[in-house]
């Protein structure tokens, strides 16, 4: 009977296997199709109404390279405000999914986010230096530069943030994982008292500068500023699933982890570097956006498990869906005004948080 019983669990296992790979099958089609819709919706819905059928045209007229018999302005509206606020909102969805979700895996926190690393104090730290300060270097500044000087400071000040809080972090050339946590949060808050120091500061124009910046919004999205987070972005979401399987083995801890053969400092290095990357650039254009890099990542665990090959693609499916969906919301809801989209994320997030932190506290862990 003894030598039975692999033959018995063999089958037992393919099939659980095989469920599995059903299973994420569907849940794929699923985000996709709900990315899908919430980017139909976005190109659709707003101060001018578009139909189904006159956006099918208008994208024909586009691909085909004929011409668009439709209202020239409906054509406009979709290609110069719509279509590209709607990829920047999703690969900005994105962007903050995937890093909240190898943060999680590299702290094995369930309450680590892209935040952690300094990625956004040090980019709204930046970001308030030029909007308080930066009146005096604009008018030196080329004319080609100067919109983009704003978010070239938020970018570099995430970026230094983040160097800055990996030195700390290193003992003996390997970066440790509490010390890069307890640093983390040091830096964010220096960050953030110079920021408040610098708010103070300001006048009244300027305040609201800040505030409306650091509550995020994509009210100023261009096709320029799309392609420069279009190109960081997707290096990182191309890029970071080949840490996938690392991830999954630091869930069992670190020294398992190099056990099996994986290179954890140089794991810990490209996670880190990448999730600046991409919420850098993404910050830096659209300001601080909350939760969707706490949230999406549980939302996909609770439903497919913590495998980070599977985690990774479906928490950037699904934060894109989120993201594009709340500024969709925004830029409707208290039409002609827009609200901006950290409201929104807040509303909806911190609740969840909430229930994280009371689950967690009665000894679950998602």
């Amino acid at each position: 009977m003894p030598f039975d019983l692999p033959e018995v669990i063999a089958p037992t296992l393919s099939e659980q296997i095989r469920s599995i790979r059903r299973r994420r099958r569907w849940q794929t089609v699923a985000l996709v199709a709900l990315l899908l819709v919430a980017c139909v919706c976005s190109l659709m819905i707003g101060p001018v109404a578009i139909s189904v059928p006159e956006l099918g045209q208008i994208a024909w007229a586009r691909i085909s390279g004929g011409q668009y018999a439709g209202t020239p302005t409906n054509a406009l509206v979709v290609e110069q405000l719509r279509l590209p606020r709607m990829l920047m909102g999703a690969l900005i969805g994105a962007a903050l999914a995937v890093a909240g979700a190898a943060m999680q895996g590299l702290f094995r926190n369930p309450l680590a986010d892209p935040g952690l690393i300094g990625v956004s104090a040090g980019a709204a730290l930046g970001a308030v230096t030029v909007i308080v300060l930066g009146e005096r270097f604009v008018p030196s500044l080329p004319a080609a530069f100067a919109p983009y000087f704003l978010a070239v400071a938020a970018f570099a000040g995430s970026l230094l943030a983040t160097l800055l809080i990996y030195k700390l972090s290193l003992h003996d050339g390997q970066p440790v994982v509490a010390t890069l946590l307890l640093a983390g949060v040091a830096i964010n808050a220096l960050a953030g008292s110079l920021t408040a120091f610098l708010t103070f500061l300001a006048t009244d124009q300027q305040v609201r500068d800040v505030t409306f910046w650091m509550l995020g919004s994509l009210g100023a999205t261009t096709w320029p500023k799309t392609g420069i987070v279009a190109v960081c972005v997707i290096a990182g979401l191309l890029m970071m699933p080949v840490s996938s399987r690392a991830l999954n083995a630091l869930l069992l801890g670190e020294s398992e982890a190099a056990h099996l053969g994986f290179d954890v400092r140089r794991t810990k290095a490209i996670v880190v570097a990448l999730s600046a990357l991409m919420v850098g650039a993404g910050v830096a254009f659209a300001g601080v956006i909350g939760f969707i890099g706490l949230v999406v990542p549980h939302v996909v665990r609770l439903a497919a498990g913590p495998d980070h090959r599977f985690l990774l693609p479906a928490s950037a499916l699904l934060g894109a869906t989120l993201m594009v969906a709340a500024d969709l919301a925004a830029r409707t809801l208290v039409t002609p005004a827009e609200l901006p989209i950290g409201i929104l994320t807040a509303v909806f997030g911190a609740p969840f948080f909430l229930w994280l932190l009371l689950r967690a506290k009665s000894g679950w862990q998602p």
